[in-house]
């Protein structure tokens, strides 16, 4: 029996618009409260064209449920999933940085390349969070079976104070909380997904691992070695390209470092590492095994320095007015129970 019931509301005012997507927008809002509290939030909305979508809401709605209880420094936090007039939206942290597709094409404006310890270092935070949201259990101890499915460079953020961050469970497999069509239809980004994935099969935790190693991989050469002129070329060269030596590709690779990417790109999924705890020791082992190495201070010098100051805010694109003009003021009553996804 709850003690008191809260009555007041939320107001978000949308400062600028952050990324914008085939599907959603995210904008840098603030957060309104009492007495003058303001805090600084992302909002995540949803595209008009898809708002009319029962399945799509559903499984937005879902995907703000489940990262609702994923509380890990790897993975951004969603404080609150909305809705006004019919539209919307997930309340989540604002992270001040750039995702890993940012970061690669200042490192290459920059001619400049990412030192072999960061990037290890990057992949084994993916890895760190993927542990934990693999792992997650229910109210009564049932694991939920997240697969996120997605883990790509536009889905890996780090900040300017060094932190690495694993956003987006939009396609996410996890008991009872997104409507699942696996088997079906192909779920990802062509040149970053499992074999089983690309080839209609059911996936299970391994199939994010072999996705960490394509990031790890790309980190390392500067370019994906899946990544072909289509996404059907993409998804065949996923189940196809042999998978080179990669000491052969870069000198700075040793051994060590490419067995840990054969093993996380082997195509058969009982090869690989079986749990992102292992990938994860695997990682931490080789940058660590010498005494110190780098950590979310060093990574945070690395791309203060790089950058210089914090990227302008991009402008607004054309078509995206009707979206921007719908959020200028968002208000939801806390307490106020979305409709479940089914």
């Amino acid at each position: 029996m709850a003690l008191f019931t809260i009555q007041n509301e939320f107001h978000y005012e949308i400062v600028r618009k952050i990324f914008e997507g085939g599907m959603g927008v995210v904008y840098e809002a603030e957060q309104h409260g009492a007495r003058g509290f303001i805090k600084r939030v992302a909002i995540k909305v949803i595209r008009p064209h898809y708002a009319s979508q029962k399945l799509f809401i559903e499984n937005f709605i879902g995907e703000a449920k489940l990262v609702a209880d994923l509380i890990h420094t790897n993975i951004v936090q969603t404080y609150h999933l909305g809705e006004t007039n019919g539209m919307y939206f997930i309340c989540m942290e604002l992270i001040r940085g750039v995702n890993l597709e940012q970061f690669m094409q200042q490192l290459q404006d920059k001619r400049r390349t990412l030192p072999k310890e960061l990037a290890v270092f990057i992949a084994s935070r993916v890895a760190r969070g993927l542990a934990y949201a693999h792992a997650k259990t229910d109210k009564d101890g049932k694991p939920l079976g997240i697969v996120h499915r997605d883990v790509s460079f536009k889905n890996i953020m780090i900040a300017f104070e060094g932190d690495v961050k694993l956003t987006d469970f939009g396609i996410a497999k996890a008991r009872g909380f997104l409507i699942d069509q696996e088997g079906e239809v192909v779920a990802g980004k062509a040149d970053y997904m499992s074999p089983e994935q690309a080839d209609f099969q059911i996936t299970d935790k391994r199939s994010d691992i072999f996705s960490v190693g394509v990031v790890l991989a790309h980190l390392l050469l500067g370019r994906n070695i899946f990544k072909g002129a289509t996404p059907e070329e993409s998804r065949q060269r996923i189940l196809k390209q042999p998978i080179p030596d990669f000491r052969t590709l870069d000198e700075r690779i040793d051994t060590p470092l490419n067995d840990i990417l054969q093993r996380c790109l082997a195509r058969d999924p009982n090869k690989r590492y079986p749990t992102a705890d292992e990938l994860l020791t695997a990682l931490e082992y080789y940058i660590y095994r010498d005494g110190y190495g780098p950590t979310n201070e060093t990574l945070g010098r690395f791309i203060r320095e790089l950058f210089g100051q914090e990227i302008p805010p991009p402008p607004v694109a054309r078509g995206s007015t009707e979206i921007l003009e719908q959020t200028a003021r968002l208000r939801a009553r806390t307490g106020a129970a979305p409709p479940a996804a089914s």
